[in-house]
């Protein structure tokens, strides 16, 4: 966990924007029609600091497994899985192992969609595949080449370089190229489909905030860098020089839940990951703390609403 309150993940290489914590505000430029996509290789363990969208955005992976925080929740997405982002939410997205993302960006005077909140989203197929032709430089308004949609992402951009044309429409005494206008009606009618096919899973998201007290701080920064910490959290006040009591009021009053509901968030949110890349269960139960399978299957089902399995599948 970051000191600002923010989750951090172990080995991250978080890219500063702003001197206080603060959240920059990166917009995506205008299109023709209601989607813009942008791309970019993102590196193993790199994080872009807080920030929003004036725009709605959709975020997936075409490649690799990406992750995105929102205040206490923690989404990881692989290429089945995509978020949806309303416009002006906080958020800040990463990488451990490395991915090559998507950023689908959406005027909001122009979708039909109603989704209010942080929405995971499952990617199928046939949405894969259109998302790939919205992106593809066979597409009539995205004229980019393999080589810009791969360049790598070092930092967060500014202002999102489109990967589709930002043109708003012939100046004033210019007629509209035909062949322009043909594309667009062609590329509003995939989008449409792109609409249609977004389909909500329904689960809870993971996470838990940092308490800001040194000691129990001391004690987050610990199970956060290795969740599988057995110690009790009598153990843990003897390292921190405070009472179990006391640790105990602390993660409470800072937190909102109790020190046992902390740590199996920290601990189910480090497998989320571990889930993505095709980790056998009985695996990931021991990299994070449970003593059996079973124990880390009830409680992901209990916390998440559906199984480990589920989670990620279809």
């Amino acid at each position: 966990m970051s000191r600002n309150g923010q989750s951090l993940v172990p080995g991250q290489r978080r890219i500063p924007r702003q001197p206080n914590g603060g959240s920059v505000v990166l917009p995506a430029a205008i299109g023709d029609t209601a989607m813009v996509f942008g791309a970019g290789v993102m590196s193993a363990g790199l994080w872009f600091d807080t920030h929003e969208h004036p725009q709605h955005q959709i975020a997936w992976a075409a490649r690799g497994v990406i992750a995105v925080e929102i205040g206490n929740g923690y989404w990881v997405l692989p290429p089945t899985r995509a978020l949806w982002i309303p416009g002006g939410t906080r958020h800040r997205t990463g990488t451990t192992r490395g991915a090559t993302m998507r950023g689908i960006f959406v005027a909001p005077d122009r979708c039909p969609v109603s989704l209010t909140t942080p929405t995971m989203l499952r990617v199928s197929p046939l949405l894969r595949e259109l998302f790939d032709h919205l992106t593809g430089p066979d597409t009539a308004l995205a004229r980019a080449t393999d080589a810009d949609r791969l360049e790598p992402v070092d930092e967060p951009p500014i202002s999102v370089r489109p990967l589709t044309d930002a043109r708003a429409g012939p100046a004033a005494g210019q007629t509209r190229n035909p062949a322009d206008a043909i594309a667009a009606a062609r590329r509003e009618r995939a989008e449409a489909v792109v609409f249609d096919l977004l389909e909500p899973v329904d689960v809870i998201p993971v996470g838990a905030r940092r308490p800001m007290d040194t000691r129990a701080g001391q004690v987050a920064d610990a199970l956060t860098r290795n969740p599988a910490d057995p110690r009790t959290l009598a153990e843990f006040a003897v390292d921190a020089a405070t009472s179990p009591r006391t640790l105990a009021r602390l993660f409470l009053a800072e937190t909102g839940i109790s020190f046992g509901q902390w740590r199996t968030q920290i601990r189910l949110a480090a497998s989320l990951p571990l889930l993505a890349e095709g980790l056998p269960i009985a695996r990931i139960a021991g990299r994070i703390g449970y003593a059996t399978p079973s124990a880390y299957v009830a409680a992901f089902r209990r916390t998440v609403g559906v199984s480990p399995g589920r989670y990620f599948a279809g």
